[in-house]
């Protein structure tokens, strides 16, 4: 008797292990988890850091180049900016340097310090004091600034709260057909649909 129910809980143990073996195989194997995303473009400037004082040299209240125009103010000289993990596919760069806490009446934009366009997409960097009214050594061109001059226009905030200077960096998988002296609006027209990426720097400045 007791030989043959241990015969029986042999037999059992083993059924059951045949089971489990049988059961491990045809369980679907664990999903390989998606490859993590590219990380996000980021733009930055050895002149300032992201969201502190823009210095006095890149500003309308520095001393070089002389102030001048009918308000009697500089156009400072361009601080140094540079950036890293364009995305895949990006063909040029282009660089839109505004003040979004000052509009302009009836303007569809608000006040637009520098543009630059057509930056190669290998490019990493543009130089400190980029020369006003001419294209860069890479082959980018500038646009129009608010004064109506072509190159860069310094930060001019008055008295008050400081104003939040952004120099917003957008990759395009496309050459902008536009030539040297473009304004925002045509520049922000031409790159509608052909934006992979941006990236924003803010510094802040006031009088």
């Amino acid at each position: 008797m007791r030989s043959a129910i241990l015969r029986i809980a042999v037999a059992t143990a083993f059924i059951l292990a045949i089971s489990l073996i049988v059961t491990a195989q045809q369980a679907p194997a664990p999903a390989t988890p998606p490859p993590a995303p590219p990380p996000s473009m980021v733009i930055s400037s050895t002149s300032f850091a992201d969201l502190s004082r823009i210095p006095t040299q890149y500003t309308c209240s520095a001393t070089t180049p002389p102030p001048g125009g009918p308000r009697h103010i500089s156009t400072g000289i361009s601080p140094e900016l540079q950036w890293k993990n364009v995305p895949k596919g990006t063909v040029t760069l282009a660089l839109i340097m505004h003040d979004p806490d000052a509009h302009v009446p009836k303007a569809p934009t608000d006040v637009t310090h520098w543009l630059v366009f057509n930056i190669p997409a290998d490019a990493t960097e543009l130089p400190e004091g980029v020369a006003p009214n001419a294209p860069l050594p890479n082959g980018a061109l500038q646009g129009t600034n608010i004064t109506g001059a072509v190159g860069f226009q310094g930060s001019c905030a008055g008295p008050g709260s400081p104003h939040h200077y952004t120099f917003e960096l957008l990759a395009l998988d496309t050459k902008l057909d536009l030539s040297q002296g473009a304004t925002r609006e045509q520049i922000q027209d031409a790159a509608k649909g052909h934006v992979l990426g941006s990236a924003v720097l803010i510094g802040l400045f006031n009088r």
